[in-house]
């Protein structure tokens, strides 16, 4: 008489493993991990401004570039880093897919065993530097061009508050 192996596990693993298996689940931890992930960028946007204002009020007018310069930077990079973490939040399904798609293809047609196996470690290396070059590709032109822009609006932005300041 066969054990069944399900018999053996506990009620907690069994009901975690139907939640998992849901579709919602799987949509409300995606949206939970992007609310944090949007949430601590948006206080660290925040918190890189309060230090670009008060590095402006305190510092002389004509040394305002630096600070515009470092802030500009600090928002590419956080911009970037999002925007990797999206790609790849989008990326890693269909890598899957495509595996998994390329797998089965050499199985009908009729690759053995030992020569998948082999053939599904090369594919997954050159997938996942594909990937991984593609995601720093995008981050780092998203990086540069939110500096860039960020520091025109900064500078813009000083200069509207100086003349302001003036009148």
């Amino acid at each position: 008489m066969a054990d069944n192996p399900d018999d053996h596990q506990s009620p907690a693993y069994l009901i975690l493993l139907n939640l998992m298996s849901k579709r919602r689940t799987w949509l409300l931890l995606f949206l939970f991990v992007y609310t944090i992930l949007l949430s601590s960028s948006w206080n660290l946007l925040k918190s890189v401004l309060s230090w670009y204002d008060s590095t402006v009020a305190t510092a002389p007018a004509s040394s305002t570039g630096w600070p515009a310069i470092y802030a500009s930077v600090a928002l590419g990079v956080i911009f970037g880093l999002l925007s990797m973490a999206a790609a790849l939040a989008v990326a890693v399904p269909a890598t899957l897919v495509t595996w998994i798609s390329v797998l089965v293809l050499l199985t009908f047609f009729g690759k053995p065993r030992k020569s998948l196996v082999v053939e599904g470690k090369k594919l997954t290396a050159e997938i996942t530097r594909t990937v991984g070059k593609i995601l720093i590709k995008e981050g780092n032109f998203v990086a540069a061009v939110c500096a860039v822009l960020g520091y025109f609006l900064l500078v813009r932005n000083t200069e509207k508050n100086e003349i302001k300041n003036n009148v």
